[in-house]
């Protein structure tokens, strides 16, 4: 029996995210000989506490396009505030001719949200929320106009840091 040479498969580390697949794309590029096919690969990866980021990855075996993204996703993590398994105010995230509404929400009302929309916010650890996704469908875009989103959000305490005010005098 012939043994292939191939390098042993490294073991899955428990680091303690939250890792979701949204999208395996084929892409082709023709060449003289015919086509090449490689595999991109969209995920998003969360920590369920207030920490998410996403990554794509391309290669020509799905699992190494999925660990290529997911190394990209872990290097641009971004911090969201999170108020009460909610977002602190109502955000609209844009990228390209995408954007997506996100209002925050009582206990109680669960993610409301579309697939990469909703893949963000459970990796974010955002409980409770809801969203509307307007112009493309497309999912890279919808995650990177909900990242784009989560980025512009502040907490009470951050916008009286900046303003020079005490909490009392920003709330009223």
């Amino acid at each position: 029996m012939a043994r292939e040479n191939r390098p042993a498969r490294k073991q899955e580390e428990n680091d303690g995210l939250v890792k979701k697949l949204i999208e395996i794309n084929r892409v082709s590029k023709t060449v003289k000989g015919g086509r090449n096919m490689r595999f991109a690969a969209l995920v998003v990866v969360g920590d369920a506490n207030g920490k998410v980021g996403y990554g794509t990855g391309k290669a020509k075996e799905v699992p190494e396009a999925i660990e290529k993204a997911t190394q990209a996703a872990k290097k641009n993590m971004i911090s969201v505030p999170v108020v009460n398994t909610s977002i602190p105010h109502e955000v609209l995230g844009r990228f390209g001719k995408g954007s997506v509404l996100m209002m925050p929400a009582a206990d109680g009302t669960g993610v409301i949200a579309g697939g990469p929309v909703r893949a963000v916010m459970e990796a974010a650890g955002i409980k409770n929320i809801r969203t509307k996704s307007h112009g493309t469908q497309n999912p890279g875009n919808c995650v990177k106009a909900t990242i784009a989103g989560l980025v512009e959000l502040k907490t009470v305490e951050q916008v009286a840091a900046l303003r020079g005010k005490t909490v009392e005098e920003i709330i009223g």
